[in-house]
């Protein structure tokens, strides 16, 4: 081990400050405040520049993360914001919501080196990192760094969804100098940037100005539109449109099947977070009544968008919060950094328990999730232990609110209106590796073909498909 190495595996981890647990209770406000630029310098030394870089590697856009680091450390804040532009258009909202502890972050070698004095660190803190890098850049410039643009060539796409994908294409398109129209359903872009992540753990101003910028590359959007019921992809390519990117993402939830699911009271978790942390203004008409104020609020499912939910409940003034898994904290799928915030805000949890029906009043509003224990049995196709009921276990929560967040589809709307275009029986769009679907001009990625997954992984089917879409414009014959 060299020196060098040695130095940098001796500096401490930086604590990132965030909220008192009591505080943040009260108020939407993001959690973390974020590095100053004394800590961000020291956390980016810890870095050991590896030659392989295995945290680039798990990263789904690539990120130069040392490069990046070694900038920062340096103090050129603004030229390590540019590395990370280089091969990410969101790295801000990735900085903040990404499950680093799984991916760049997870396979950090300076959170398992072994240390001459035995002790043990963190791996650096990429995620807070990149997000400081480039708010400060972004502060500094008065907004989002314009690239240089390409001659516009005349051609347009139509991009189908506002979300991390969506946006990504545009951005791309956008620079090398083609046009495009982004077409969303919802009243606002942004997709699940906007409409899916709390304030509380990524403020919206960010995606606002995200959307800024891309108008000022020339992007267009057209909100309230739903594609396949108030236009379809054909109507599209038989008009002004050169190709299609199809990037609706997986906004149906998933629902349990069990009794009392329809009882005044009882949310799909997009409705809940939405309706809990949006302006009405800014939402579809059915979602614009304001929540009552819970005081017992049941959360079904173990990922991060069940944590979204516990914690807007506390937010919205809720005494009590309950989180139902059914299997133990080992095999949730959501961020350990997210429980542990969801704890010191007073979430309590319920593990190895799962809901079997849910019980109202006869006004037809909800008053408990009757629930049953579990023990893990042999693994499943997910790899994870199977859950299996105990015989007379149950028990009764009380609850005036419930959220169910088991996880999400995609829409069949766009699929079942489009001739020619292939999809499985979940509705999810085939692809190639390019991104190309079996309708010639059509490209898809993010949600809609893989399944509920992640942004970040979103904006690496973005980036790649518009790569495509751009090979597949330049091959048509030029415009007159």
């Amino acid at each position: 081990m060299t020196n060098s190495v040695q130095r940098r595996l001796a500096v401490s981890v930086q604590p990132v400050p965030k909220q008192d647990a009591e505080d943040r209770k009260k108020n939407f406000d993001e959690t973390y405040f974020g590095f100053d630029i004394n800590a961000a310098r020291i956390e980016a030394s810890r870095c050991i520049q590896c030659p392989s870089a295995p945290c680039q590697e798990a990263c789904p856009v690539a990120n130069d993360i040392p490069g990046a680091f070694a900038l920062l450390e340096e103090g050129d804040i603004n030229g390590a914001a540019d590395v990370f532009r280089q091969t990410s258009n969101l790295p801000e909202m990735c900085g903040r919501p990404c499950p680093q502890e799984s991916l760049c972050e997870g396979a950090c070698v300076v959170g398992f080196a072994i240390r001459p004095d035995g002790r043990n660190e963190p791996p650096v803190t990429i995620g807070k990192l990149e997000s400081f890098c480039t708010d400060y850049q972004r502060n500094e410039l008065g907004g989002y760094p314009l690239p240089r643009t390409a001659e516009k060539t005349g051609r347009k796409v139509a991009v189908i969804g506002a979300g991390p994908a969506g946006l990504a294409v545009a951005e791309q398109l956008a620079v090398r100098g083609h046009g495009s129209r982004v077409f969303e359903a919802w009243p606002e872009p942004g997709g699940v940037l906007v409409y899916g992540i709390p304030n509380f753990k990524m403020r919206k101003q960010i995606v606002d100005e995200y959307i800024d910028h891309l108008e000022r590359l020339g992007v267009e959007f057209r909100c309230n539109t739903y594609v396949g019921r108030d236009i379809t992809i054909d109507e599209m390519l038989d008009g002004e449109f050169d190709a299609v990117f199809l990037g609706t993402g997986a906004g149906v939830g998933n629902v349990m099947e069990i009794e009392g699911e329809s009882l005044q009271g009882v949310h799909a978790a997009t409705d809940f977070l939405v309706r809990g942390n949006l302006p009405p203004e800014e939402l579809p008409e059915h979602l614009r009544e304001p929540l009552p104020k819970p005081v017992n609020v049941v959360v079904i499912g173990g990922g991060d968008t069940s944590m979204d939910c516990v914690r807007t409940a506390v937010r919205l003034g809720a005494e009590n919060v309950t989180c139902v898994y059914r299997r133990t904290e080992a095999e949730m799928l959501g961020r350990a950094e997210e429980r542990k915030n969801a704890r010191e805000e007073g979430v309590r949890f319920e593990m190895l328990t799962n809901p079997t029906r849910i019980i109202g009043d006869e006004t037809g509003r909800v008053t408990g999730v009757e629930c049953r224990k579990m023990e893990l049995g042999e693994p499943d196709e997910s790899g994870r232990r199977r859950p299996i009921p105990i015989k007379g276990s149950e028990f009764i929560i009380p609850a005036d609110t419930v959220a169910i967040a088991i996880g999400y589809g995609a829409d069949p709307l766009v699929p079942t209106t489009t001739s020619g275009l292939r999809a499985s029986g979940k509705a999810l769009i085939e692809i190639d590796k390019s991104g190309r679907t079996s309708r010639r001009g059509v490209f898809a990625g993010g949600d809609n073909v893989n399944g509920a997954d992640l942004v970040v992984t979103a904006l690496a089917d973005g980036r790649r498909a518009a790569e495509a879409i751009i090979e597949y414009l330049e091959s048509l014959p030029q415009p007159r």
